[in-house]
């Protein structure tokens, strides 16, 4: 099936494009920077064709289970109206973007997308049939909505060009991009959407 051409039923989904997972940041993505101009090409492809734009954001509260200070993995990071959490002041936000948040429970993980009740709702108003995503982090929370996008129907393009990855370990960003190819994700550049 060709992938390059936005029809109806598209939609494009950016993840946690956010200050926190910048440089600077309490929990920054190695070459994170340098995919918000792939991604703002992105948003600008679809928002002159007319179609769906969501922007997740984490909006964690600050006792969130995922922090260090609680016993998480992770530092203190993307606490819901802190600056940390605010998008990128690079990223492109069309008036029509929605904005989708994440984690905003305690014990919610949030690594996924489809966390937010309201995200398939919204999808499934809009007819989307096909997901194109892009974003932060490739072996976090771009794995997981991808995973869960994939199960509950909708077929998924991860522009390989706009995502990045934390590497915990060396390969995770490798392992992410297998395990989602391998659960029926297309991997494509950016550069093919028209």
């Amino acid at each position: 099936m060709k992938s390059d051409a936005i029809e109806s039923g598209d939609a494009l989904l950016v993840i946690d494009i956010q200050n926190d997972f910048l440089p600077g940041g309490s929990l920054p993505v190695a070459e994170s920077e340098p995919i918000i101009p792939v991604i703002n090409r992105c948003i600008e492809k679809f928002n002159v064709a007319g179609h769906p734009i969501f922007l997740t954001r984490d909006w964690h509260p600050a006792d969130h289970w995922s922090f260090a200070g609680q016993g998480g993995p992770w530092p203190a990071h993307c606490v819901a109206g802190t600056y940390g959490a605010e998008f990128s002041a690079n990223l492109l936000q069309p008036e029509k973007a929605q904005i989708i948040s994440k984690g905003v429970r305690r014990e919610s993980e949030g690594y996924s997308d489809f966390e937010a009740p309201d995200l398939q709702a919204q999808l499934d108003r809009d007819g989307i049939r096909r997901l194109f995503v892009a974003g932060l982090a490739t072996d976090y929370c771009v794995l997981y909505t991808v995973l869960d996008a994939l199960k509950l129907g909708y077929q998924v393009f991860l522009l390989q060009d706009a995502v990045r990855a934390v590497n915990v370990n060396p390969d995770d960003g490798v392992r992410a991009l297998q395990a989602m190819r391998q659960n029926g994700a297309q991997l494509i550049s950016s550069d093919l959407i028209s």
